[in-house]
């Protein structure tokens, strides 16, 4: 599979007209217990929804797209997108894609975007960043409302991934519709500092139930909302069982002149890189040929690029930029050990994929990670500096039965977190919240 292109199409299988979670075509699974409390809920009697209702879900996102002929859609984008969205569509009856979109149509890392009668209606891509494109997005707005409108029109579910101002817009236009909507908190749900974050937590809490399904990424032993149960957690991935079972691989800890480390995010402050570079010259006192991996682009990477020359370890530090989701699980699958020393998460892919791979991950007590790592699969820093990152990475090299019985508990975590398993507990929410629309 590393090194092998992913093609998004050929990913999920199909499920009923209606969508029932898991269920292929002409074999209809019966839901689970779980699923039928959420909709004793309410203390109403649904009648059953008719399998020949059709229903279509419209997706508001900023997730930028760009035309790719060889797309089923015409459009391609990145990241974990196209994969999510295609494990969608097979839920509905059609999906379609309300996105800004790129006249550029060559970009690394670029994956098709198509599914289940899924088709993309484009926006033009708000300029500007920070208070710039706040002031731009008015006049966006109003230049993109005919499609915005008539896609809300036309939609029988709102989907809208938030953070992100045209989710944003999504699901207020839901609201002001009367239309059902599904909103996916993709932040840290427990930390907010602007407006904007006090704002879709406030929204979340106070409309969630009943039609709306409501859903933070993440994961903890209480309910993401004290004030509304009925904000549920979700996880957040981007492989298939079977490709989360081509990945795997036990690890025997490395030699000393081999250890491999490797971080792969968006290369911007708060995630740790830094870090990561600064502890090298204190891991290579123990492990002599040690390298790093860093992979992801972003703003910040001409300065740590700068920062690895500045601590004399750029021979042994690799920058590749942003790369496509094979070569990145190739990368994993190289590696010895994923460093994530973050500030603030959701539900990472990344560490998923890591795990996934058998590798031990280091990071820090933040959202999920806790219930991730505290499966054994690898260490929560105590201090987060060069030198409590340098200590862990040690520690975890240095005791070879430890570092086997970290690989093997890693890759039993990954094993929970299914892209199928995604898609189906979002269908069991979704089928309580269209039940409710048709009581009487």
């Amino acid at each position: 599979m590393a090194g092998s292109a992913l093609h998004v199409g050929e990913r999920v299988e199909h499920t009923s007209s209606f969508g029932f979670p898991g269920s292929k075509a002409g074999k209809r699974r019966e839901p689970s217990d779980y699923y039928f409390k959420l909709e004793q809920r309410t203390s109403r009697k649904c009648r059953p929804v008719s399998p020949a209702i059709k229903v279509k879900l419209t997706v508001f996102s900023y997730k930028l797209c760009w035309p790719s002929v060889s797309s089923p859609t015409g459009y391609a984008t990145d990241g974990g997108f196209p994969f999510q969205m295609h494990a969608l569509s097979e839920l509905f009856d059609s999906t379609t894609l309300v996105v800004p979109c790129s006249s550029t149509t060559t970009r690394v890392g670029g994956m098709n975007l198509s599914g289940r009668n899924l088709s993309v209606r484009p926006l033009t891509n708000p300029s500007g960043s920070g208070l710039w494109r706040k002031v731009a997005f008015l006049f966006w707005l109003v230049r993109n409302s005919p499609v915005l409108i008539r896609e809300i029109r036309q939609a029988d579910i709102v989907h809208a991934p938030i953070p992100g101002d045209i989710g944003t817009i999504g699901m207020l236009l839901a609201l002001l519709w009367r239309k059902p909507v599904f909103v996916r908190y993709c932040g840290n749900w427990f930390v907010q500092h602007t407006t904007a974050e006090h704002f879709w937590r406030w929204f979340m809490q106070r409309f969630a139930g009943g039609r709306n399904v409501m859903l933070a990424t993440g994961g903890a032993a209480e309910s993401p909302s004290a004030q509304n149960p009925n904000v549920h957690w979700i996880f957040s991935t981007s492989l298939l069982q079977r490709e989360l079972t081509a990945c795997s691989r036990r690890r025997e800890s490395p030699a000393s002149d081999s250890a491999r480390l490797i971080i792969v995010c968006r290369q911007e402050r708060g995630k740790g890189i830094e870090t990561v570079i600064e502890s090298l010259p204190l891991v290579l006192q123990t492990f002599p040929g040690a390298t790093l991996d860093v992979v992801g682009d972003g703003a910040e990477l001409s300065n740590f690029k700068q920062l690895a020359i500045a601590h004399k370890v750029a021979s042994q530090v690799s920058f590749h930029g942003k790369v496509d989701h094979a070569r990145v699980l190739c990368l994993l699958q190289q590696a010895d050990l994923f460093c994530y020393p973050t500030a603030s998460e959701g539900f990472p892919k990344a560490v998923l994929e890591a795990l996934a791979c058998g590798l031990p991950v280091v990071t820090t007590r933040v959202s999920v990670l806790p219930k991730l790592i505290d499966t054994g699969s690898g260490l929560l820093l105590k201090e987060v500096s060069p030198e409590g990152l340098a200590q862990a990475v040690v520690e975890c090299l240095s005791d070879a039965e430890r570092y086997r019985s970290m690989s093997a508990r890693a890759i039993e975590t990954a094993s929970e977190y299914s892209l199928e398993r995604w898609r189906d507990t979002i269908g069991g929410f979704s089928r309580a919240a269209r039940a409710y629309v048709y009581c009487p």
